[in-house]
Formats: C-alpha cells, sequence, structure tokens
C-alpha cells in the first residue's frame, strides 16, 4: 500500500511490506482500513477522521507487527503455519476429530440422546414456512390450530 507507507509510516517498523498481497490477512485488513479512511474522510466533521487516526490505524500497525514480526523484512517467506494447517485438515486428523465427538455424544446417556436431538430437530428435515412480507405473518399450514402472529409497530402481537 503505497499510499499508506509514504503518508502514514515513518519508523520501518510500521511499513507494509510489498509482498503484502500473498498474505491474506493483510488484504482482507488494508480494504477495511481503506474503506474506513475513505468514510472518514468523507464525514461532514473531523471526528471520524480523528477516531481514524487514533484507533483505526495503531490498531491496524499493531496487528500486523504482530503477526508478521521479522518473517518479511528482507524478502517473503512462505506461511509458516502452512505444516501444521496441513496437519490439521488431512483426512487423519479430520476422522480422528469425528471419532472423538462421536464418542462424546455415545457416552450420554440415551434419553439425553433423545431429548437433545428432538430439541434440536436432528430426527426431521427442517420446517420451512413461507412469511408474508408484507404482515410478517407466517403462513404455515403444518400447525393445525396455531395462532397467526401479526406484526405491529412495536413488535411481534400474538
Amino acid at each position: 500500500m503505497i499510499w499508506l507507507n509514504h503518508e502514514y509510516s515513518w519508523d520501518v517498523a510500521g511499513l507494509i511490506p510489498s509482498c503484502w498481497p500473498l498474505h491474506p490477512h493483510l488484504v482482507h485488513e488494508i480494504a477495511v482500513l481503506a474503506d474506513q479512511r475513505r468514510r472518514a474522510g468523507l464525514a461532514m466533521t473531523s471526528d471520524a477522521l480523528e477516531e481514524w487516526h487514533r484507533y483505526c490505524l495503531p490498531a491496524f500497525t499493531d496487528r500486523m507487527r504482530n503477526r508478521l514480526r521479522a518473517h518479511c523484512d528482507d524478502d517473503h517467506k512462505g506461511w509458516p503455519a502452512k505444516p501444521r494447517h496441513s496437519e490439521h485438515v488431512a483426512e487423519a486428523a479430520t476422522e480422528c476429530r469425528e471419532s472423538v465427538f462421536a464418542h462424546d455424544v455415545d457416552t450420554l446417556p440415551a434419553s439425553r440422546r433423545r431429548a437433545d436431538s428432538q430439541a434440536t430437530g436432528r430426527d426431521r428435515p427442517p420446517r420451512l414456512g413461507l412469511v408474508d412480507l408484507d404482515t410478517g405473518e407466517m403462513q404455515d399450514d403444518e400447525q393445525p390450530g396455531a395462532q397467526q402472529r401479526t406484526r405491529t409497530v412495536k413488535g411481534p402481537r400474538e
């Protein structure tokens, strides 16, 4: 980010490295930072711009320094967490986690498992209903005798 490095960085520790497009976390944060700066510049008073200088920019710089440290000072370095991430998403690790989760569920008493599945609706497919966009009423024919709910200015009313 040439404009940010030129206008706001005096110390080299605060410079965004030239390899920033290779760091997804920086790409996302720089986009937000730039949008917040644009919005602050459009405000009718300087309050938003002051807030951007006081909070947004220093917070971004601190996060960037903490995440990058000295990894890309001389040239771009690959993602140091890649081996651990690859291990985490590997089939063996995924199967191991699924096995642990299944074991946790299996240790619950049968009555508790039934109550949990009924509460979450896992036994049956999800119920879908239509909503009248003008009134907010649910148009649900599946519940015989159910009262229709109407929406008022103050909120739902039964």
